[in-house]
């Protein structure tokens, strides 16, 4: 009797197998009490403006393969989706609800599935722009008018004065703060800026009465498909992890199949490309530090980031993330990290996170492989970028000058000046 990894080991990577009629497989399966008959055959076709579309990477979350030149593709899962990973140059396909349609639900009362995905070719997307919502985490009603009347509007107003274009939107967890039959007014939300949105599993977007992992993802998956995808724009390579390990609690873990899967995923893009890694708790911060602990909490840190950094290793990656309600942008090794500010700031009751950086969202621009990025605070001007606070004031009762500037890098350099004559460079200091 095969054990289950030896079964989809011979089954889904040989392609002996992928031949073998389907009673083979039954009468395997059948023979297998731990399988009971779970794998099905998924097979489809990819097609673009009529035409079948070879090369896109399609996945189940385990198997990952490609569609051939006439557009199909054919595996054995017995998970939950079929997903592609969008191409580039493709238009992103929209829920009706305004969030991101790569995936199909497997129906299992069929032991064949049959799953289309129809693509559209859009104009050059070298150049493409990214909104990212760290951490809306919606609680009730009043969070929810203030996300529509004051988040949407605001980023709608940027997106034309901007003149963004080809953009996508992508929040980065904590969508909700638990209470999760509120995600059909994100949807609506969301739906309003006109651009489509993924989604990213926040601690917070768990079920929190589950004591499993598994479980705790399936209001989020029933409303946004998998936890872990990836899609393409221009020359950049996109991919959302889930790294919220649920417990009862959580802490910030990648487990082994979703690493086996990121490591297949990759191995279908080319060395040296730019990957963008979106996941919710940054794999590391240095927020420990500033709060004077020894050590940094495994609910706000990748426990297992050298797995992930290995795999990231021959490419150039940018790993984008929220959770901390604080801005970050830095280095840690050879990975760069941003840690976004909060839409929400204080949980919506207040407009500063801990920092000191104002609720907004982060928009990032592309040409080719080259990045650049900017806070928008909610309701200010795109120029605001720091807070002054002079000798003697409210909230600096020192004699020298203090500037909270949020979007600072580690590469950066801030002057100031005094009646427009340069006094030299500011002194970076942790408080």
């Amino acid at each position: 009797m095969l054990k289950r990894r030896e079964f989809l080991k011979s089954a889904v990577f040989s392609s002996a197998a992928l031949t073998l009629p389907i009673g083979s497989f039954a009468k395997e399966l059948k023979d297998d009490p731990v399988l009971n008959e779970a794998f099905i055959r998924v097979n489809g076709i990819i097609t673009a403006n009529g035409k079948p579309l070879e090369n896109v990477v399609v996945s189940d979350g385990e198997t990952v393969t490609s569609s051939d030149k006439y557009g199909k593709y054919e595996f054995l899962t017995n998970n939950r989706f079929v997903f592609i990973s969008i191409p580039a140059g493709y238009i992103i396909p929209n829920n009706d609800s305004g969030t991101a349609l790569f995936y199909k639900e497997i129906d299992y009362r069929k032991r064949i599935s049959f799953y289309l995905f129809e693509l559209e070719k859009s104009i050059d997307d070298t150049e493409h722009s990214f909104v990212v919502f760290a951490d809306p985490q919606t609680l009730d009603e009043d969070d929810l008018h203030k996300f529509h009347s004051e988040t949407i509007p605001d980023l709608k107003k940027t997106l034309a004065e901007q003149n963004i274009q080809n953009a996508f939107g992508i929040s980065v967890g904590n969508i909700m703060y638990n209470n999760l039959e509120l995600y059909p007014e994100y949807e609506k939300a969301v739906q309003k800026t006109g651009i489509p949105f993924f989604q990213v599993f926040g601690n917070h977007d768990a079920e929190v009465k589950t004591q499993t992992d598994e479980q705790s993802e399936k209001t989020f998956t029933d409303y946004f498909g998998p936890t872990y995808y990836s899609f393409n724009r221009g020359e950049v390579h996109y991919v959302v992890l889930d790294d919220i390990f649920w417990f009862g609690t959580y802490m910030g873990y990648l487990n082994q199949r979703q690493l086996d899967w990121l490591k297949r995923d990759l191995s279908f893009v080319k060395e040296g490309t730019p990957v963008v890694i979106f996941m919710h708790i940054p794999p590391f911060t240095t927020q420990y530090i500033r709060y004077e602990n020894e050590k940094p909490s495994d609910k706000v840190r990748l426990v297992n980031k050298e797995l992930l950094y290995e795999l990231l290793e021959p490419f150039k990656p940018l790993l984008i993330c929220g959770h901390t309600h604080e801005s970050e942008y830095i280095k840690d090794g050879k990975m760069d990290i941003h840690v976004c500010g909060a839409v929400c700031g204080a949980w919506w009751t207040g407009p500063v996170c801990h920092d000191g950086t104002p609720n907004g969202h982060s928009i990032y621009k592309v040409n080719g492989k080259n990045f650049s990025w900017q806070y928008k605070s909610t309701a200010m001007p795109i120029d605001h970028q720091f807070s002054m606070y002079t000798p003697g004031s409210e909230l600096n009762d020192s004699d020298e000058l203090i500037v909270n500037v949020w979007g600072f890098g580690e590469e950066w350099k801030v002057e100031w000046l005094e009646d427009n004559k340069p006094m030299g460079k500011m002194e970076n200091r942790t408080a």
